[in-house]
């Protein structure tokens, strides 16, 4: 990185407030952690996409605890400067008790900064309780992959009226419960453009359009290496003869100068 100063959640909401993007990719490793601090990627999600990218599962939800505590240990070892985010996975956190124990753990033994859970107002005393025991928490609204079943797919969400405000409504419920970043996942640009300026703290999309604070890629998505169909609003960056080290860096400079997501990558 050119800043050498480590990355921190007050540092983020100031990046927001200055209209500087945050350039968010998920990392599952030691080497590709070096290399996504090299090009200068502000916050490193050790995301539980692993358990489709990595592990071969048709979704995110037979991923353990265990393995996130694993994988968060592995970034965490090389990591010097980037914010190191891991994700709860699915049924960690089903009650506050049991989200404490597994937050625990995800800062004690996987190294992580910030944890990230799935969900709205059922969450809100969650991420209360956890913030108050000095956990950062970052939310995640819009397309949940833990909730995939009861979604009936991995499908656009808040398109009508009632589901837009009811997105808006849990956004600004999990920023007064404490929740100091949200990720918004497969909504329309025009919400997510909302959301964006509404809450205080940043808000990172991924297939939600340029209008949010920052961008958050899956790594295996950006380098075109994913197996089966990707997402519309993914993009291989190690195309036109990039190797790994420049398409990571043309993602970062894409993000921070407002280039990506292009409309082509925008849901509507």
């Amino acid at each position: 990185m050119v800043d050498k100063a480590p990355v921190t959640t007050q540092r983020l909401l100031r990046m927001k407030a200055d209209g500087e993007k945050i350039a968010v990719v998920t990392s599952y490793d030691a080497s590709f952690t070096c290399l996504l601090e090299d090009a200068g990627v502000d916050v490193l999600l050790v995301g539980d996409s692993l358990g489709m990218v990595v592990q071969g599962h048709d979704s995110t939800l037979p991923v353990t605890l265990d393995d996130m505590v694993y994988h968060g240990a592995c970034v965490a070892r090389t990591a010097k400067q980037a914010l190191r985010v891991v994700d709860m996975p699915f049924m960690s956190y089903a009650t506050v008790s049991q989200a404490l124990d597994s937050a625990a753990r995800m800062m004690r033994e996987g190294g992580a900064h910030m944890v990230k859970l799935e969900g709205g107002e059922l969450f809100y005393k969650t991420v209360s309780a956890l913030t108050q025991h000095g956990i950062p928490v970052c939310g995640h609204l819009g397309l949940t992959p833990q909730s995939v079943h009861q979604l009936g797919g991995y499908r656009v969400q808040g398109r009508d009226e009632e589901a837009a405000r009811r997105l808006l409504d849990e956004a600004v419920g999990l920023e007064q419960a404490g929740a100091l970043m949200l990720v918004l996942e497969c909504v329309p640009a025009v919400l997510a453009k909302q959301v964006s300026e509404r809450l205080q703290i940043p808000v990172i999309g991924i297939g939600a359009g340029v209008d949010c604070d920052g961008q958050v890629m899956v790594l295996y998505d950006m380098l075109g290496i994913t197996p089966g169909k990707r997402p519309k609003f993914s993009h291989n960056f190690l195309e036109q003869g990039r190797d790994i080290p420049a398409a990571l860096k043309a993602y970062v400079e894409a993000v921070k100068a407002k280039r990506f997501p292009a409309p082509e990558q925008t849901l509507a």
